[in-house]
């Protein structure tokens, strides 16, 4: 390889991995001019897992640079990713449709039986049937049956108030914005990883949050 080469390496936070031999191409994403060293440098092995487990194994980046700079003496490595990585490993498993369903299934209906009973305890915190009695009363001089046009209006204002904030109902969205659960499990995830990064980096054994 000639000299004054570049390669720039752009290496994920985590990465899921099913393959127990973990190669660059794996978890990161690499440029170089010269492709055929971009393409050799793509099948460096970056880490042989010998667990059998799922497992999160927390890596850094300067070992992929020491590998490749072995391998390319005269190349030179431009680090634009992360400097601590996390490669989640998930040993290759047969689906399970059945579990995998019930788990939706579970989930879908707790959100929205706690979803209800939320909104029913917050309907009846502020007394929401006899404020529409009064309204309907002053507005109209009848004594409302529970049933009137704010209390229709009432419900289909909440589910569009819902659809609008959510930007999702079943597999349609109504803007390219993500949605604000896909928001919180993102944060839920970097947080997830940033916890894995640091406790790996804490060199003290005896003081800790656990």
């Amino acid at each position: 390889m000639s000299a004054g080469k570049t390669l720039y390496l752009n290496v994920s936070q985590i990465t899921e991995v099913h393959s127990k031999d973990v190669h660059l191409k794996d978890i990161a994403t690499i440029f170089c001019d010269d492709k055929n060293a971009e393409n050799r440098c793509n099948t460096i092995k970056v880490k042989a897992i010998r667990s059998d487990r799922d497992r999160r194994y927390v890596e850094n980046v300067l070992d992929i640079i020491n590998k490749i700079q072995t391998t390319y003496p005269d190349i030179q490595v431009n680090n634009v990713g992360e400097v601590d990585y996390i490669i989640d490993y998930h040993a290759p498993k047969k689906p399970k449709l059945l579990w995998e369903w019930s788990k939706t299934i579970f989930v879908c209906a707790i959100s929205f039986f706690g979803a209800a009973f939320a909104i029913m305890t917050f309907n009846n915190d502020v007394n929401v049937t006899d404020v529409f009695k009064e309204i309907y009363m002053i507005v109209t001089g009848k004594q409302s049956n529970g049933f009137t046009v704010l209390e229709v209006s009432y419900s289909v204002g909440l589910f569009i108030g819902i659809v609008g904030f959510f930007n999702h109902f079943a597999k349609y969205k109504i803007n390219t914005d993500p949605t604000p659960l896909e928001v919180e499990m993102r944060l839920y995830e970097e947080n997830i990883c940033k916890t894995l990064i640091d406790n790996d980096g804490r060199k003290e054994s005896d003081i800790d949050v656990t």
